[in-house]
């Protein structure tokens, strides 16, 4: 085993064995809240970063850990504060960039909130400020700015806009009113605190909707039982992408032309699998569905590849081959479970089919791999 490999196991977690479940099947649950972040970096490493960098970043810095503490992340380059009284996340970079609204000056610190921007919105949203960011998936809404309070003004504003109580142009108009009022010594509560009370995660959150048609669809978050031919054809299209996945790193890899002619035959070959099993459901009316077992056979092929893709040459051919021959192996131990909880016939028919050719490709990487432990294809 080569050092490089001696540090990627050590580095990686070893993949959990899978065991598919027959009967009916439970629904995967979403999840309910994000992590939450105990760690935190000594004060005086955060100070000692923050000394070589430029004097904007270093003000808002020392300001941001007088009022929240130490950060929990740092690098050369950004901190990173979670869970900060009202926001769900603080960031500071080293990069400073010029902004013009609604006067000159530098962004370098961002504050992001839990928030459900709606779609007809984005648009009047964005033309307000262009150091917004808006993240509908994990339903996030950020300001970036010099100031904690200009970031709390602009969440503010921002609210008020997909409130329909402000349009664009007054929004911006406030904007510079209230900051007039503040470096004047007025009244000026907008850029103070948050006024309203940012949704949670699950609130704010949009997780968006499947548009390849036959594509697996998200389990029902109530927990119901969930028929074992909606989930076979979702394990099916989840290894078929998996197996689509590995063939297009190992194209990209400088391997031997018998082992990147495999992959090139296993990246399209899996790749009409999936749409194939995909358009079985939807002709007779199987909805694929995502479920424990499927989160579970995605994450282990994502454990395996990790493993390997950091090699090269013939450590990558090998290691390639390795897990294709588990893998293949596994899936004919799938299809044969699958085969015994079925009474479609069309499912039935499609799971022989299917076992043919993976019997056809384990016996010929494991052809591939003999001939590569007697010659190494030189």
């Amino acid at each position: 085993m080569t050092k490089l490999q001696r540090t990627i196991r050590a580095l990686m977690l070893t993949a959990a064995t899978t065991t598919l479940i027959s009967g009916p099947v439970l629904a995967a649950p979403a999840p309910d809240s994000v992590p939450t972040y105990r760690q935190q970096i000594p004060e005086s490493d955060a100070v000692q970063k923050l000394s070589a960098w430029p004097a904007g970043p270093r003000l808002a810095g020392t300001e941001t850990i007088a009022k929240y503490g130490a950060p929990n992340e740092i690098t050369d380059e950004r901190m990173i504060w979670h869970d900060a009284g009202p926001f769900k996340r603080i960031l500071l970079v080293r990069e400073e960039l010029p902004h013009h609204f609604p006067i000159v000056h530098m962004d370098y610190l961002e504050h992001t909130i839990s928030y459900d921007v709606p779609p007809d919105k984005a648009d009047d949203v964005l033309a307000f400020d262009g150091s917004i960011t808006i993240y509908r998936v994990g339903g996030e809404l950020s300001a970036r700015c010099d100031l904690e309070s200009n970031n709390v003004l602009t969440l503010n504003l921002v609210h008020q806009i997909v409130q329909n109580n402000m349009s664009v142009e007054q929004a911006r108009k406030a904007f510079g009113e209230a900051v007039i009022a503040r470096t004047s010594a007025q009244s000026a509560a907008i850029t103070e605190e948050l006024q309203f009370q940012p949704p949670t995660y699950m609130v704010a959150a949009d997780t968006d909707s499947v548009s390849i048609p036959g594509a697996p669809m998200p389990a029902n978050a109530s927990g119901q039982s969930v028929g074992p031919d909606a989930e076979t054809l979702a394990l099916l299209i989840a290894t078929d992408i998996g197996k689509a996945h590995a063939a297009m790193i190992a194209k990209d890899k400088q391997i031997a032309a018998p082992i990147l002619e495999y992959a090139r035959m296993m990246h399209e070959s899996y790749g009409r699998h999936a749409k194939a099993a995909a358009d079985l459901g939807l002709n007779h009316n199987v909805q694929p569905v995502m479920t424990n077992n499927v989160s579970a056979l995605k994450e282990k092929h994502a454990t395996t590849l990790a493993q390997i893709v950091l090699l090269d040459s013939e450590e990558f051919s090998r290691a390639y081959l390795d897990m294709e021959v588990e893998a293949l192996a596994n899936s004919q131990q799938l299809i044969d479970e699958r085969l015994a909880m079925t009474n479609n016939e069309q499912v039935r028919n499609y799971l022989i089919e299917t076992r043919r050719t993976i019997t056809t490709h384990l016996q010929e990487a494991r052809e591939l791999h003999g001939t590569m432990a007697r010659t190494a294809f030189r």
